[in-house]
């Protein structure tokens, strides 16, 4: 089954709409953030993935969108002033400056969980399939990936860095989701190692493509657009693809990166439009 852009993104915020979240404090702060907008890039890449192998997108909804909870956790945390120090998140107030910073780092403790509740969930894939994504996803968010960016990353403040310590922070904090985020659609619709393995080159160099640009679209984007000030990175000394290659050396980055992920997607048989068309957003996305 292939679907547009459109239609994942549709199945996805009704699934998200209808979480079952408490009214209480806790719920509140969770679907603030949650339902606050977002791209839903990691949730949509896992469902076109599935599709890519020849599975079905449907029957992998809940974990999917399992990806969106930890990926929104993540942003809670890391506008805490402990971290990034952002006010803003979305064009929005960041969780912490509506319900505090206590609250905040509890939401996102509390998305993060029930993330695994859903991926855990039963689902119509061979059980040591299923027992694999929990394994991957959990290396990835933790201090294997996602975790470990983080550090990474807090630790670079005011350093110069090159270009190879730079990639491992991206790779690590932005790329380790986006690549099980493939996994997990290849693994659990039933995709050849071939095809995984296409799968995780591809989230790989898209990975990287969206750091590049993020670090572009912090010098030259609209913080109207954005929803967050822009030259943040300048104002933390963060080392960034333009500080180290220039603007124009970093856009040369990024449509290498954003080749190499078409040129992974030539192993499949099943129409994989959607996925060249991901690519292709990522370079030319505003926000």
């Amino acid at each position: 089954m292939f679907c547009t852009s459109e239609s994942y993104v549709e199945k996805i915020e009704a699934f998200l709409e209808n979480l079952p979240w408490n009214k209480d404090t806790m719920g509140q702060s969770m679907r603030y953030s949650l339902m606050g907008g977002g791209k839903r890039i990691r949730p949509v890449l896992a469902l076109a993935a599935a599709d890519a192998v020849g599975g079905e997108a449907d029957q992998i909804l809940p974990a999917a969108c399992a990806l969106e909870l930890i990926h929104t956790y993540s942003l809670i945390h890391d506008d805490l002033p402990a971290m990034d120090n952002d006010d803003y998140r979305r064009g929005r107030l960041a969780n912490h400056k509506v319900f505090g910073e206590g609250k905040a780092i509890l939401a996102g403790d509390g998305l993060l969980t029930y993330a695994f509740e859903l991926i855990a969930r039963p689902l119509p894939v061979p059980a040591e399939r299923q027992l694999r994504v929990i394994r991957e996803v959990a290396q990835a968010a933790g201090p294997e990936g996602m975790v470990l960016g983080q550090v990474l990353d807090l630790e670079a403040e005011g350093k110069i860095l090159n270009l190879e310590e730079i990639e491992r922070i991206h790779r690590h904090k932005t790329g380790a989701m986006l690549v099980v985020s493939a996994r997990m659609g290849g693994i659990l619709g039933g995709g050849t190692a071939e095809q995984i393995d296409a799968l995780t080159r591809y989230a790989q160099a898209l990975g990287l493509a969206f750091q590049i640009k993020d670090d572009i679209l912090d010098i030259e984007g609209d913080s109207a657009t954005l929803g967050k000030p822009i030259r943040s990175d300048l104002a933390q000394e963060k080392s960034t693809y333009p500080s180290l290659l220039g603007l124009a050396g970093a856009k040369e980055q990024l449509a290498a990166k954003v080749k190499e992920a078409h040129e992974a997607l030539a192993v499949f048989n099943y129409p994989v439009d959607f996925l060249h068309s991901l690519a292709d957003y990522i370079a030319d996305r505003k926000h």
